[in-house]
């Protein structure tokens, strides 16, 4: 298991923290409808993959086998003859047709000069924001909403703060802001207990500004499990660190933007 954990440090990593998030918050098997019908038609896809080809059914079974976060469904072709592509939300690695070699780093296309690994993390990342719904985010919106971002947040990081000290610019500019807290040190953190707090009181957006400015605020006790959830997203995101700023096309730009540069990139992106 230890040439396992060197070879799959990512997944591992991931499989770690879902089971830290289990032990902590036993709400933790609350999913998205959608992502569980999403699920359950791509598994059925993949099985009559795997009928077609009998090396993909090989590597499909060896990695179920040896890693606990991987299941069947999340191996599928790649556009290089003889591997295959392991994709775990927005984690991507790729392994030999005959379950030899896992190899994790960017597949890129030189003639299209496309980095393919990084458009299929985008690609994930637009499908899991997407599915959810900003009754579930905390969200900041202008009356006249140009552009939309989601924001994984840590009530206690300093550009956390700093980022939302602006929000008022970010939403004179158009920008709506759909939080997602995402406490970094996890279910034991002091920054989870206040994210539980948040989303627990009646206003949610004042409960975050007061939360992120060290002031007092009225909350109750209510159903947590949305905090896991949030979590949970960050994980599948493929986080290394808040703030975190998801487009809407799936791009990841980690770090804090001032409002104006913002508006620039999603000005540029726009079709």
């Amino acid at each position: 298991m230890q040439q396992n954990t060197r070879f799959m440090g990512l997944f591992v990593k991931l499989a770690a923290l879902r089971t830290r998030v289990n032990l902590m918050n036993q709400l933790s098997n609350t999913l998205s409808g959608l992502l569980v019908a999403t699920s359950v038609v791509l598994l059925a896809t993949s099985a009559y993959a795997a009928d077609d080809d009998p090396q993909l059914a090989q590597a499909r079974a060896k990695v179920a086998e040896m890693f606990d976060a991987i299941g069947p469904e999340h191996v599928n072709p790649s556009p290089i003859e003889g591997w295959y592509t392991v994709q775990k939300g927005s984690i991507v690695a790729y392994i030999s047709a005959d379950g030899r070699y896992l190899l994790q780093g960017d597949l890129i296309d030189l003639d299209r000069q496309v980095n393919l690994s990084e458009q299929t993390r985008t690609d994930a990342r637009r499908v899991l924001v997407s599915a959810l719904e900003d009754k579930d985010a905390i969200l900041f919106s202008p009356a006249e909403v140009k552009h939309s971002v989601t924001v994984f947040t840590d009530v206690d990081c300093t550009y956390c703060r700093k980022l939302h000290s602006e929000i008022d610019e970010y939403m004179s500019l158009g920008i709506a802001v759909r939080y997602v807290l995402y406490p970094r040190n996890g279910p034991a953190s002091r920054a989870w207990s206040t994210s539980e707090d948040v989303l627990c009181a009646s206003d949610r957006g004042r409960a975050l500004t007061a939360a992120k400015l060290d002031q007092k605020f009225e909350t109750s006790k209510c159903d947590t499990s949305i905090l896991t959830r949030h979590y949970m997203l960050g994980q599948d995101v493929g986080l290394n660190g808040t703030p975190a700023i998801v487009l809407e096309d799936g791009t990841l730009i980690g770090g804090y933007l001032p409002a104006a540069t913002l508006n620039t990139r999603l000005e540029s992106a726009a079709p």
